[in-house]
């Protein structure tokens, strides 16, 4: 039976944490994942209280780049399994197979204290890695051959939104980690809440998916909706949705 796990962005407009960490358990979560918003000296406390663990997390590339001490630390005061870098600004991205390269080399890079530390670390997509570059370059490929040893933490519908997510998970799943278990709203739809749905409420088909998501080494399954208009209802209805099909 997978423990499944919430990420905490999904709740990030709806303070304060504390509520938020009792809502999911009571839900029945035992899991959260962590990002940079919630990270501050009581956090390991209000884990406790909930009867969370913060098994995955988020942690910024300036941090792991420029505080590598405090990456580690961060990560063992919530006693992360797994960290990914989350993101790079548009401003800040290459533009061409190179670059991608290069850049999947600096990622690797910045991880090598998480690594030694024990922990699973890697990188965590959104839909731009997807897009074709101007040199018809895809910047993931180019990453995962810069960085060959990066795990992945697949955004599922974030692929959808860039890519062929079959295609994907079949050349590339063997460095699938962790999920985000996230659903995409029919054309028209939840418009308020930037095209996101509960899982299993949208277009993705989630018996399917977790089939092939289960052929991989992901240990991780992470519900997450990038703005949802009522956080409780997406976190219930998504985890009802991921049970059934367990």
């Amino acid at each position: 039976m997978t423990d499944f796990s919430y990420q905490l962005y999904s709740s990030r407009e709806y303070p304060p944490l504390s509520d938020t960490l009792r809502m999911v358990a009571g839900l029945g979560y035992t899991q959260v994942e962590g990002f940079g918003g919630v990270y501050d000296d009581s956090l390991a406390g209000a884990l406790k209280d909930a009867g969370l663990a913060m098994t995955t997390g988020h942690i910024s590339l300036d941090m792991l780049e420029n505080d590598p001490d405090a990456a580690v630390a961060l990560a063992k005061s919530v006693g992360m399994k797994a960290a990914y870098c989350p993101h790079i600004a548009a401003d800040q991205r290459p533009v061409d197979a190179a670059g991608w390269r290069a850049f999947g080399e600096r990622v690797q890079k910045a991880g090598a204290a998480i690594r030694d530390a024990g922990l699973i670390y890697g990188w965590h997509n959104h839909d731009f890695e997807f897009i074709p570059q101007a040199d018809g370059s895809i910047p993931m490929e180019e990453m995962f051959k810069g960085g060959p040893d990066l795990s992945w933490e697949a955004d599922i519908a974030w692929i959808v939104r860039g890519g062929d997510l079959m295609d994907w998970i079949a050349r590339h799943g063997h460095r699938i980690s962790a999920v985000h278990v996230k659903d995409i709203a029919a054309n028209g739809t939840c418009a308020d809440e930037d095209g996101w749905a509960d899982v299993g409420h949208g277009t993705m088909d989630w018996a399917g998916l977790m089939t092939a998501l289960r052929a991989t080494p992901a240990t991780y399954f992470i519900m997450e909706h990038d703005k949802p208009n009522d956080h409780a209802r997406f976190a219930q209805r998504s985890i009802e949705t991921v049970r059934g099909l367990a």
